[in-house]
């Protein structure tokens, strides 16, 4: 069955293939915006099945990558503290800061644990009430109802020893930054279905419109994708720019609007810097005033803490889209999984382990003069 399957997938896929080279003649470049997409289209080639001149530009949407080097630092320092028990996701783990990372700070005596839903930092606080417990909130709209969830259980359980360190980001205004950035080139997006189907994609439409960029909303197996890019293809070789829901099997107009309420309870809107990109206005998350003494910026008093990225690192540029992985000097070279320079080498997410890791270490020009 499971052979089946893959035979009739890999039917499709080739009929997709077969289908947007037909509808291409000329250049485009197209943005996914999501960190898992990237890691899909690297690991099955799918960039490689594109007609010449179809580039794939990877944007900043890994949740560990564009968290800034201060928020890092800032974890680091509270994880450190005695009578801390610091808690996050494994993939935030070994995220370099400007000396250490969270496995260093383990190593050193700090109580830093693996946690795979921040309602595990809740039962932590309640069976350890002489421990403050941190959990590390960073991602996009997707991961946010869960910390909010948390927030709101530990209020209504009034537990004052349970804190978030919060580094919350929106992608609407992130594409919006894009679009209006000096260096941009990107003409057509594929929306994150992950993020949609949590928020849904009413935000998205004023978007397409402004900046006369069609948006697809797609999900993240091989045949998604290239639907995905099927669609987005139609719509520029025939001047269209709309948003076009290709993972309805998920994602609804209006999305999850239990979450989004709690989202608003929770949560207030503000500037919030991205990592490699700087400050985007109104694109994060920050306690509202009903939840703000949960505030472990402040509980700890970190929010002094600044940090200077590494001039070896290139992370930023390829956050931005303006520089693929394998174009920066450091790549597999001062910068590996093993040792790495920033956080897009480190994550599950990140373009340059996605590269690393399905070995794309050559360039176009490399392998055009190969």
């Amino acid at each position: 069955m499971k052979y089946l399957t893959e035979f009739r997938d890999g039917e499709l896929a080739s009929k997709l293939a077969r289908e947007i080279r037909q509808i291409v003649t000329r250049p485009w470049n197209i943005m996914e915006v999501c960190g898992g997409q990237t890691h899909s289209i690297i690991r099955n080639g799918i960039d490689q099945l594109l007609p010449e001149g179809v580039q794939m530009i990877h944007g900043p949407g890994c949740p560990v990558c564009v968290t800034p080097l201060e928020v890092i630092d800032r974890a680091l320092a509270i994880a450190a503290q005695p009578g801390v028990i610091f808690c996050s996701f494994g993939d935030m783990l070994r995220v370099p800061g400007s000396a250490k990372d969270l496995f260093r700070v383990k190593s050193e005596g700090g109580d830093v644990r693996i946690v795979y839903s921040p309602l595990d930092a809740v039962n932590l606080a309640i069976k350890n009430p002489d421990k403050e417990v941190v959990f590390f909130g960073v991602g996009f709209e997707t991961t946010a109802p869960a910390n909010a969830m948390a927030l709101h259980i530990a209020r209504r359980q009034s537990l004052h020893n349970f804190s978030m360190l919060i580094s919350h980001v929106l992608v609407p205004p992130a594409i919006e930054a894009i679009m209006e950035s000096d260096e941009n080139k990107v003409q057509a997006f594929l929306a994150a279905g992950h993020v949609c189907s949590v928020m849904g994609y009413w935000q998205y439409p004023p978007i397409a419109e402004k900046y006369r960029v069609p948006i697809v909303v797609t999900g993240f197996e091989p045949l998604d994708i290239m639907e995905g890019l099927r669609r987005v293809l139609l719509q520029l070789e025939r001047g269209e720019s709309r948003v076009d829901n290709a993972y309805e099997r998920v994602v609804t107009h209006d999305g999850n609007r239990e979450a989004q309420r709690l989202l608003a309870e929770v949560f207030d809107v503000c500037d919030r810097a991205w990592r490699g990109i700087g400050v985007i206005p109104q694109s994060g998350w920050r306690l509202s005033e009903a939840y703000r003494e949960f505030d472990a910026e402040h509980r700890f008093a970190v929010s002094d803490i600044h940090a200077v990225e590494s001039p070896l690192c290139h992370s930023g540029e390829v956050l931005r889209g303006a520089l693929k992985p394998n174009e920066c000097p450091a790549f597999g070279k001062e910068c590996t999984p093993r040792h790495p320079l920033g956080a897009t080498m480190v994550s599950s997410e990140g373009a340059c382990a996605a590269y690393y890791n399905y070995g794309r270490f050559l360039s176009v020009e490399e392998l055009v003069h190969a």
